[in-house]
């Protein structure tokens, strides 16, 4: 064993010798070896058998088609039932309407002719959503029409459906009121006309095309200040019938977030209910939407002059302009812009019919030219609250409304003191909520933006 181990450290020592003394050698040894070893292996692969030499094998089997006839015949068995919709026109007739759905049901037209339930379907506005549901044949099986509830003070929160079944071969129609859904939906748009415009190309709904006005008016003059290329996004909901969204735009669901980029600048909005309930607009950073003054006594509408020098139409000779005249049609809503107390309601000269609500910390707004008068001097109301119509009384040349707002006697710019006035402040605790409203919102947002950039380049 000794001998052993002393030969195998006279072996090292003799092939490190050689390591130092000859590296080159040893070192062309190894390359060569593994040359040697790169050309065996390249000349094996070769020794696989070829693809082509592979013996094939073809299967081929007979398939026998079932017979025509007899898959006719089952399709013949088979009760087919088709559905389509469409919405009322003004010119509409029972055959016309079923016409233009595919029906052809002499019996069914006789019947929304002279069922005292049916004959709403085409009694009153157009716009009726209708589906229907037929035989093969043009037989009519179903129809059923959604359209605004009877009542009016519903329409925000129910809508009427009318059903037209065929039930053993008799025709059977009822009618009920069902509540509305909410569906939360996104959307985008970027000024290059106007507002509504823009809307309607994102095929936003006017009444949240409204809503935005209102919710961003202390922050945007929409009459006068709109640029083009100004852009929003805005999450709303929007009010579905049986999962159909509504076609009519008495009832708007309620805008939940937006962000409005007006010349650059940035403003937000989110819907939050404070620990009392009650609900408002916030900005992303915390500040209320609401003023004690809105900016504008009548619902997003057309300014036909600002707070400036005008000719007047009817004395012939330039003087100030102290108030704001917006043009709109005869029997338009009033509101009062604060909340307050009726000081004056009745004819005044060259106002015509007119309004005076006294506000806090002296001040006083007026509306004049009115058609008709809803208030009482003393009564006590809140901003919002209708006080009045728009008319042409007095020294008025069309129906529009002029208004003012006063302070300490003295006219003031509405617009100006609408954006000035003071907001509601929120508490600690829901400060910290709202916070995390407004985290999810804006998310919400930047989907909005997303889906908008991702439809645009796509067309």
């Amino acid at each position: 064993m000794d001998s052993l181990d002393h030969a195998l450290a006279s072996a090292g020592t003799s092939t490190q010798r050689f390591v130092h003394r000859h590296p080159r050698t040893l070192a062309g040894t190894v390359v060569a070896l593994l040359m040697g070893a790169g050309v065996t292996a390249f000349a094996i692969a070769p020794m696989a058998p070829d693809a082509s030499d592979l013996p094939r094998r073809v299967v081929t089997e007979s398939v026998t088609p079932e017979d025509v006839g007899s898959q006719l015949e089952a399709l013949a068995s088979h009760d087919l039932s088709l559905y389509r919709s469409d919405l009322t026109r003004n010119a509409d007739t029972a055959d016309s309407l079923l016409r233009r759905v595919n029906v052809t049901d002499v019996a069914a037209a006789a019947f929304l002719r002279s069922d005292k339930t049916a004959r709403l379907l085409l009694e009153g506005r157009a716009g009726k959503m209708v589906q229907v549901r037929s035989d093969a044949s043009g037989q009519l099986e179903e129809l059923v029409a959604r359209f605004p509830a009877a009542d009016p003070a519903q329409w925000a929160t129910h809508f009427s459906r009318l059903s037209v079944k065929r039930v053993d071969g008799r025709f059977e129609a009822r009618v009920e009121q069902a509540a509305l859904a909410a569906q939360v939906r996104l959307g985008s748009g970027t000024i290059r006309s106007s507002l509504f415009a823009a809307t309607d190309e994102s095929r936003i709904p006017d009444p949240v095309a409204v809503q935005m006005a209102e919710i961003f008016s202390t922050d945007i003059d929409f009459h006068r200040e709109l640029r083009k290329n100004d852009s929003f996004s805005v999450v709303y909901e929007a009010l579905t019938a049986d999962g159909e969204v509504i076609t009519w735009n008495q009832a708007a669901g309620r805008v939940l977030a937006a962000e409005f980029v007006n010349n650059g600048r940035s403003y937000s909005a989110v819907w939050f209910k404070d620990p009392s309930g009650k609900g408002g607009y916030f900005g992303f950073d915390g500040q209320s939407k609401r003023r004690a003054f809105l900016a504008s006594p009548l619902e997003f509408s057309r300014v036909t002059s600002g707070f400036s020098m005008r000719f007047h139409p009817i004395l012939q000779s330039w003087r100030a302009h102290l108030g704001v005249d917006y043009g709109a049609p005869t029997g338009t809503s009033v509101r009062s812009v604060g909340d307050g107390v009726v000081d004056f309601a009745g004819w005044q000269n060259g106002y015509g019919n007119v309004v005076k609500i006294r506000h806090s910390n002296d001040r006083e707004t007026v509306y004049a030219h009115l058609s008709r008068i809803d208030v009482k001097r003393g009564q006590r109301v809140e901003q919002g609250t209708h006080i009045a119509n728009v008319g042409m009384t007095g020294w008025a040349t069309g129906p529009h409304l002029h208004f003012e707002f006063k302070l300490r006697g003295q006219q003031q710019d509405p617009l100006v003191v609408a954006k000035t006035s003071e907001a509601i402040v929120l508490t600690a605790s829901a400060q910290q909520e709202l916070a995390k409203v407004t985290g999810t919102w804006r998310e919400q947002l930047k989907g909005a933006e997303s889906l908008a950039s991702y439809t645009g380049d796509a067309e």
